[in-house]
């Protein structure tokens, strides 16, 4: 089942062409990465998908319908999560702001939601810092608690963009494992500029640059560039490196 489907997909900035003519199935529970140079459309077709953009004309279905009938859907993690480290809010309480919607002004959060939020730190390894100050926490910890925050809504598809963006080896690592996880149950899409980590827990992996490539790495096959394109996934690849 293809729970994103982009087809001719095409999205400019006035007179700047971002992404052209890009097609992308994404199965249910795939793991995708998307890499790919600085400026060349990463970024801006998750915000596609999640319908922060829109295109001219449809080109992304989410499960079939418009992307804007299906947030509730989607989790996403944004490349800026840092946050003000003086700013006095608990851990828990960033966390609840994932429930979409559901807030009500001057009450505040339901007991279920609480537990909703208490459940979900408990799945990222979190819980125990439910009390903590968010500024307290480790550029690592704090990305553990924004993926926290965007399961509040029991998403079906996680998007992460750069989520291991200046946070150590050890902390990567601790991420992805913690989405290989998620993955058991959920799609990942996430763009990142860590190949070698990711070619260890991605079952496919597309390279945009405007255009879009796509390549199945889900049996480590080897790439030839007969198409004409080639990127970091083949070179990879075919130097037979093993990636830990």
């Amino acid at each position: 089942m293809n729970v994103i489907e982009i087809k001719n997909l095409s999205f400019s900035y006035e007179k700047d062409i971002i992404l052209e003519n890009v097609n992308l199935h994404v199965k249910e529970k795939e793991f995708l990465a998307i890499i790919g140079p600085n400026g060349g459309g990463k970024s801006t077709l998750l915000k596609l998908i999640i319908a922060l953009e829109k295109p001219k004309i449809p080109s992304i279905k989410i499960f079939g319908e418009n992307p804007s009938k299906n947030l509730t859907s989607i989790g996403y993690v944004p490349q800026n999560t840092n946050v003000n480290t003086n700013f006095p809010i608990k851990v828990i309480e960033v966390v609840m702001m994932g429930h979409v919607g559901h807030k009500k002004p001057l009450i505040g959060y339901k007991k279920e939601e609480i537990n909703c939020a208490l459940g979900v730190l408990e799945q990222v390894g979190m819980k125990e810092f439910a009390q903590n100050k968010i500024g307290s926490l480790s550029g690592g910890q704090r990305q553990r608690v924004m993926i926290a925050r965007a399961l509040c809504s029991h998403p079906k598809i996680l998007l992460l963009d750069e989520p291991t963006s200046n946070i150590d080896i050890k902390g990567q690592k601790e991420i992805y494992n913690l989405l290989k996880e998620l993955n058991k149950y959920i799609t990942i899409v996430v763009v990142s500029h860590d190949i070698s980590i990711i070619l260890e827990y991605a079952s496919s992996v597309a390279h945009v640059n405007k255009n879009l490539a796509f390549h199945d790495v889900s049996k480590k096959r080897k790439f030839h560039a007969n198409d004409g394109h080639f990127c970091e996934v083949e070179l990879l690849q075919m130097l037979g490196e093993k990636h830990v």
